[in-house]
């Protein structure tokens, strides 16, 4: 996909290096790391060829399963075809049960030695992640046909027992076959569980027999935004509805295909917020009269809270009896998040319902909520999860589940109260937020989250004793979908993140180290273009930021790599970077126009994709928003166009609480023009109190302007820019104005004026034109 710039990373560039790479390649390269890994160099490697035998004991469904997997991943990926049986002559691979194998069920032995693969495992899971180590040691490079192993041995078990994803399908629906791809890839990081988010306030998309409108109501809405009011659907005549289901069948198939995959699926019904799509379809659940389905496009926090009535704890029974005749696993998440009380402050019957039940106030009674559900389940079999939310209130039901989000602090408080926790956090674990600072990353928050903050957290909180830390059941990664709404965007925000979170769920932290890890990465992004996963490449590419140089006629260039890998090399005559390159080891002063490229290097080999960047007078003042800076940073979101309907959409990085931009270093001596792409995108976010913060400048005309301002975004105006009026399929403008004559670097302060906030303009670029450049127009 384009969009992501996969054609560059993880089509025939990234392939073009894979003989180069593999030359590189650290002495392992598997991921996650396993527990132990000892290179036998004295022993011969072990060949496999076409045709090799995968040998599994006769009438074992868990081993021929492992067996199949492994065979068809060879067949994907090596175009290897091997062939799977119970008994025959000179096996290649080796699968056998072993009840001495230590580590639990998910634990493997494997050796490469003797002319054979053998793996060995307690287990169905411990054969099946044999399996996916296996195909590994097949696949270090990206090269076709045979493939020797070396001799090895590899005792491998997990540190932690829950390494999950959780996939957020109520605010963004995605296919059961997405569903099912996201479980693929889940389990070739040996990640065991999906946390499935069904329900909130943007969307119902579980099936509930019994009550039919859940779905028909909640699964389905018009999109915010002007655009999507006129993309009207010739079959209704009304504004095209966007949305999605899962049906019972489809989910049996689903928790089935990620059985088979050793992926528990643990679902979310949300409750007792988050409920405004299931109080639309069935208004007698809420706790304050009817709520409008107009703001179900809406995103952030809505104030509707399910009812506290005996007839609403009907209704969430009925709906949880089917959601775990559909779920088998353990573990029922309840949500139990950000339920804002105050329809139930103001609702005189829940007041009376406090009173009567004796409790303190309205967080008491969500702990009373929360303990009502946990009967219901543990009833049932079963183990309530929640937020870390439902620990305030009043104490935990007994066998209740924290999962901390507002960082470890409620993992901590509930391992020391002696119950099990995730640990969840944001901003570090919340992969909505974006990967790099590129106009191009895929919409979402605009915190920045890199794959090396990822790696580098530990899951274990510290401050905790043995036995409490043996309740930190492990870590979880959260794919929020408010500014997610296509399958590979979805796929590209989770990896190669969720690499980094396998590895730490799975690798023993005195293992993990980032170097280490950095240098497995180019063969993964490897494997990952041969099964067709469209990571997201930020990690791997060369960033050029480039800015005006301290003479005219120069632009002054720095180079970076999320990795850290190698050394980068570059050009600026238009050849290809190569080991004998000039090194990259401070800004570079490069003369105007100039095309410079750029690519890694270690030990001789190419571990980048080549990146390929032309300067000139203009390109080194142009920023897009994602560059700019934000004036405040309250609540940045990359955020996308609501139009057109379909195809590509533009992206703006605004913080909506303070939609204000900063360009800062900018000598104005040398700038004599200002021109500025912008946009409109719906002011859809449910902020409470936070909305009448949100600073509203008058307009001096009728459609608002543009002001920029001088250092401080309190100062006079420097120069104005009036926008446009609103065009029906127009998405993006281009302003202009003269800059006064000023010398000295200054930061210029960007914002606009408006009557309201919906919708909210929004900066695309800005481009400053250097006097000589609008000299030269003139002239001509």
């Amino acid at each position: 996909m384009a969009e992501l710039r996969t054609a560059l990373v993880l089509g025939a560039s990234i392939l073009a290096l894979s003989a180069s790479a593999a030359s590189a390649a650290p002495a392992s390269s598997l991921v996650p790391l396993p527990a132990s890994q000892e290179i036998i160099d004295q022993a011969s490697p072990v060949a496999i060829a076409e045709g090799a035998r995968i040998e599994t004991p006769a009438g074992d469904a868990d081993a021929r399963a492992a067996a199949d997997y492994l065979r068809d991943l060879t067949e994907r990926t090596r175009g290897l075809g091997l062939r799977v049986a119970s008994a025959g002559a000179s096996p290649a691979v080796v699968f056998r049960r072993d009840p001495t194998v230590a580590g639990g069920p998910e634990a493997y032995d494997l050796r490469v030695e003797k002319g054979r693969v053998t793996i060995s495992a307690a287990g169905g899971a411990g054969l099946f992640y044999g399996a996916v180590t296996t195909w590994q040691l097949m696949t270090p490079d990206a090269a076709k046909g045979p493939v020797s192993i070396p001799a090895q041995r590899i005792h491998d078990a997990p540190r932690f027992s829950w390494r999950g994803l959780m996939i957020d399908s109520a605010r963004h629906y995605q296919s059961p076959a997405e569903i099912e791809h996201m479980i693929d890839w889940m389990a070739l990081h040996k990640l065991n569980v999906l946390h499935w988010h069904l329900t909130d306030d943007q969307g119902w998309r579980l099936e509930i027999k019994k009550y039919p409108r859940l779905t028909e109501v909640g699964g389905w809405r018009v999109p915010a935004g002007a655009a999507a009011q006129a993309d009207i659907d010739p079959a209704t005549g009304k504004p095209r509805l966007y949305g999605g289901i899962y049906t019972q069948d489809q989910v049996r198939r689903i928790v089935a295909y990620a059985a088979a995959r050793h992926v528990m699926i643990v679902p979310e019904i949300e409750m007792p917020g988050h409920a405004l799509s299931a109080i639309l379809a069935y208004p007698q659940l809420g706790s304050d009269g009817p709520a409008p389905a107009a703001i179900q496009s809406d995103a952030g926090v809505f104030p509707y809270l399910y009812n506290v009535d005996d007839k609403t704890f009907g209704f969430l029974g009925d709906v949880l009896t089917e959601v775990m005749d559909l779920f088998p696993g353990p573990f029922i998440h309840v949500g139990g998040d950000e339920a804002v009380k105050d329809q139930w402050k103001a609702n005189p019957a829940i007041q009376a319902r406090i009173k009567a039940l004796g409790l303190k106030d309205e967080d008491a009674l969500q702990s009373w909520f929360t303990h009502r559900m946990d009967d219901f389940i543990v009833a049932h079999g079963r183990r309530l999860i929640g937020w870390d939310e439902i620990l305030e209130g009043g104490p935990l039901p007994a066998s209740a589940t924290v999962m901390s989000w507002h960082g470890v602090d409620g993992a901590v408080t509930a391992a020391k109260a002696g119950h099990d926790a995730v640990v969840s956090p944001a901003p570090v674990l919340y992969f909505d937020n974006t990967q790099a600072r590129r106009p191009d990353e895929p919409p979402g928050r605009g915190y920045l989250v890199t794959l090396k903050d990822v790696y580098g957290f530990d899951p274990a909180p510290a401050g905790l004793s043995d036995d409490q830390r043996a309740h930190i059941l492990g870590l979880q990664a959260n794919l929020w979908t408010e500014h997610i709404r296509t399958d590979d965007r979805l796929t590209a925000m989770a990896f190669p993140r969720a690499a980094a979170v396998a590895e730490a769920g799975w690798s023993p932290q005195g293992r993990r180290d980032w170097l280490g890890f950095a240098a497995r990465m180019p063969v993964q992004f490897e494997r990952y273009h041969a099964l067709g996963l469209p990571a997201d490449p930020a990690a791997l590419e060369v960033a050029v930021d480039q800015s005006p140089g301290d003479a005219v006629g120069q632009a002054s260039v720095r180079l970076s790599t999320q990795l850290g890998l190698g050394q980068i090399r570059y050009t600026t005559d238009g050849s290809a970077p190569s080991p004998s390159s000039p090194a990259y080891a401070s800004p570079l002063t490069v003369v105007l126009p100039s095309t410079l490229k750029a690519a890694a290097f270690a030990d001789g080999a190419q571990v980048s994709p080549t990146a390929e960047s032309k300067l000139d007078a203009l390109s080194v003042l142009r920023r897009t928003s994602q560059q700019l800076q934000s004036c405040s940073g309250k609540l940045v979101l990359n955020l996308e166009d609501d139009g057109p309907p379909r195809g590509p959409r533009a992206r703006f990085m605004v913080d909506v609480i303070n939609p204000c931009w900063i360009y800062p270093e900018v000598d104005l001596g040398a700038i004599s023009k200002l021109t500025v792409s912008v946009g409109q995108v719906p002011f859809n976010f449910q902020l409470g109190a936070d909305r009448a913060k949100i600073p509203l400048h008058a307009p001096a005309t009728a459609n608002g302007e543009l002001e920029v301002r001088l250092d401080r975004c309190d100062a006079p105006p420097i120069a104005v820019l009036p926008l446009p009026p609103a065009r029906p399929g127009v998405e993006l403008s281009t302003l202009s104005a003269d800059l006064p004559k000023l010398s000295g670097r200054h930061a210029l302060c960007l914002s606009f004026t408006a009557k309201s906030l919906d919708p909210m303009s929004v900066i695309d670029w800005v481009q400053l034109v250097p006097a000589a450049s609008a000299s030269a127009k003139a002239g001509s």
